[in-house]
């Protein structure tokens, strides 16, 4: 079997009304049962929101807003349905921010990654990824436990040792970082060690480069890729195909402008925001923090839902200027003011070592009259001196950047 169940073949319409009618379920439990999603979702009727432009009416919970979220109402800024009491288990990542394990084994929805990555029932996992204070490690084995897959936890570092336990267990596939597998493999190679049962491999946590992919292929092991985080765990995974990133099925995925929460158009590069249905941890549109973009038609694999191009840099591009911080939400604050204008790109360099904002904006013809108007908005919306810059529609990168830090210290 090519697939993991018959979702992933799925009529897209089917899967839209799916999605559509556990979206309001979902609303609705968060709302009874999470302390912080009670007072956010107060004055919504969960009901109503049977659709992507209802849910897109609503606010975004930003990853970097939850460390101050559950320093004020601790462990987990009250996002939680389920008592910590009930958690499998409790992980913290840098921040320090603070994740459940609900009762579920895979919560995470790894077994799909990992069947599209070849691995099958009875395969042996060598993991590779951490199993101290973060959850990569436990991610991934909880979908190898809910294929059937037996696992090898060997965590991080301590390459001669890795590689003495894949000579004895001769395992079927690797999950961890590419490069960690790289160096595995190289010093083997140099060892004279047989490691020759690695024939797969589901990485994650950092991109793939061309050329690890390739020096891996000509020893033999086929890697697909996953991107994940440690609150919602698979996000998208890579299939056969190797085109673009396919959206994990039991998720809601949406691409907005960064610094809002406006759906981006399609292919335009925007910020990766997910409404989960993890009953224990409930996260409706969820900003990750990454940038990433739709892409147009299904995957050649056969699979029919949406793919992303993966992970294409960070949304948040706060920067300082002058001693006050700049944020995304503040350009976008600026765009609301003048509608005119399809698209906005802060510039910020220091050509004679002063700090110098330039907005540039993407408008068929602009005046001096517009040019004041968008420097006093620079001003009223950051409290600091900008200017405004015209330039053609479509000339501004498709990189989701909203905020360009172009200083130079030397």
């Amino acid at each position: 079997m090519n697939y993991y169940d018959a979702l992933e073949t799925r009529d897209p319409e089917e899967r839209e009304r799916d999605l559509m009618g556990k979206l309001a379920q979902q609303l609705r439990h968060a709302r009874e049962h999470s302390p912080y999603y009670r007072h956010w979702l107060a004055d919504v009727d969960p009901a109503a929101i049977v659709s992507r432009e209802a849910l897109a009416a609503l606010p975004l919970t930003r990853k970097r807003d939850l460390i101050d979220l559950q320093k004020q109402q601790p462990p987990f800024g009250g996002l939680n349905a389920l008592p910590r009491q009930r958690a499998r288990r409790i992980f913290a990542s840098p921040g320090p921010i603070y994740e459940m394990q609900g009762e579920d084994i895979d919560p995470w929805r790894m077994a799909r990654v990992l069947y599209a990555a070849g691995f099958r029932r009875g395969d042996l996992i060598h993991n590779c990824f951490a199993y101290h204070f973060t959850p990569g490690a436990y991610i991934f084995e909880g979908g190898a436990h809910k294929l059937g897959c037996p696992v090898f936890p060997g965590g991080t570092g301590q390459t001669e040792q890795q590689i003495q336990a894949m000579v004895a267990l001769r395992p079927d596939g690797y999950a961890g970082t590419p490069s960690f597998l790289k160096i595995i493999v190289d010093k083997a190679e140099e060892l004279g060690a047989d490691i020759s049962s690695l024939r797969k491999a589901a990485v994650s946590g950092e991109a793939v480069h061309p050329a690890v992919r390739q020096t891996l292929l000509e020893r033999g092991i086929s890697i697909r890729q996953c991107y994940a985080t440690a609150e919602i765990g698979a996000i998208a995974y890579e299939t056969d195909a190797e085109e673009g990133l396919v959206v994990e099925e039991d998720l809601l995925l949406e691409i907005v402008r960064p610094g809002t929460g406006d759906p981006a158009t399609p292919g335009e590069v925007g910020e990766v925001v997910v409404t989960t249905f993890n009953p224990d941890y409930p996260l409706i549109r969820f900003a990750t923090g990454d940038l990433s973009a739709l892409m147009a038609g299904s995957s050649p694999c056969g699979r029919t839902n949406v793919r992303i191009r993966g992970w294409l840099g960070r949304a948040d591009q706060t920067t300082k200027v002058k001693g006050l911080f700049v944020h995304p939400e503040q350009v976008a604050q600026i765009a609301r003011r003048h509608p005119e204008f399809q698209r906005m790109r802060l510039v910020v360099d220091n050509p004679d070592g002063q700090d110098r904002m330039m907005l540039y904006c993407e408008i068929a013809s602009g005046g001096e009259t517009l040019s004041q108007a968008v420097a006093a908005s620079i001003r009223q919306v950051t409290q600091l001196r900008g200017e405004a810059a015209f330039c053609a529609p479509g000339s501004l990168p498709n990189d989701g950047k909203v905020i360009e830090d172009r200083r130079t210290y030397s």
